[in-house]
């Protein structure tokens, strides 16, 4: 069971995990691989922290080999390395702004050339910044978290795809903002909304190469991200109206993306939203 009980706290973006308290459930400690990802080279964007970081120790833990790409957080990254290395699986850095066209680039060719191909691609990072109305909302910041949250998947994948075969899979990171909509977070959940639709669309494009292509939309997940976007009052109530009546851990999270990147698990899966909401319902 995880901790229901999140002290105010507040930090500068993009936040670090150390500083979190109580320290969240991310390095997949208690999971067991069967060998799902044996042999498989996955990059995972967003990969120092949080789901990223549980993503990729899963993905270790399942016998693939991993690619990070984030921005600055060193220290994150370095911490998810030691834990994919752990397992005996390679893990390569690539620090920078994915927000740069030329960078998303580079971290495809990157991973192709240190991991010797790639079979899965997780599309992860994201940035978000709460206001508290519309007319707070300026176009530099609506346009910097399209360059973020939904330019770098169409970048990556664009460069990725001369190096995806038959059985890859992609997995993209929507939220439940994406759903339903946020007061606070306008551009967020146009990026989040907008990933989902073009998940829809990309499967149904690359279904003849045999690439499937889904999404993961979380609900309230307890990482770096929340207190260095939200007030401490926010953070202290975060995630306590879901039917579970807290926020869920990133290793709680991950195993949903791993399922959808093991062809034995889920090879009739694409096009699919997978919701883990904590029992929360949504219409439609």
């Amino acid at each position: 069971m995880a901790d229901t009980n999140l002290p105010p706290q507040q930090q500068e973006p993009p936040g670090e995990t150390g500083a979190m308290r109580p320290q969240p459930r991310d390095s997949m400690d208690d999971y067991t691989g069967r060998g799902l990802l044996a042999g498989r080279r996955a990059l995972i964007t967003g990969g120092d922290s949080g789901i990223g970081r549980a993503v990729a120790v899963g993905f270790a833990k399942e016998g693939a080999s991993v690619a990070i790409a984030y921005l600055s957080e060193h220290e994150d990254a370095e911490r998810t390395a030691d834990l994919v290395r752990a397992t005996g699986r390679d893990c390569v850095l690539l620090p920078g702004d994915l927000g740069d066209a030329a960078h998303c680039r580079d971290v495809v060719e990157q991973t192709v050339h240190h991991l010797h191909g790639l079979d899965v691609l997780v599309n992860n990072v994201a940035m978000q910044r709460p206001v508290d109305s519309p007319e707070e909302l300026t176009e530099e910041q609506w346009l910097r978290t399209f360059e973020v949250n939904l330019h770098s998947y169409f970048r990556v994948t664009a460069a990725a795809l001369p190096f995806l075969g038959k059985d890859a899979a992609i997995i993209n990171t929507a939220s439940v903002n994406g759903l339903r909509g946020h007061k606070q977070l306008i551009d967020y959940s146009a990026t989040k909304g907008a990933i989902i639709a073009w998940t829809y669309s990309m499967a149904q494009a690359l279904a003849e190469r045999g690439i499937r292509v889904n999404c993961v939309a979380p609900g309230p997940v307890w990482t770096p991200l929340i207190p260095s976007t939200f007030d401490p009052g926010h953070v202290e109530k975060f995630g306590e109206r879901t039917p579970l009546g807290r926020p869920a851990q990133p290793d709680e999270i991950a195993p949903t993306y791993i399922f959808l990147a093991a062809e034995r698990m889920s090879s009739y899966y694409t096009g699919e939203v997978l919701a883990p909401l904590g029992g929360e319902t949504l219409p439609g």
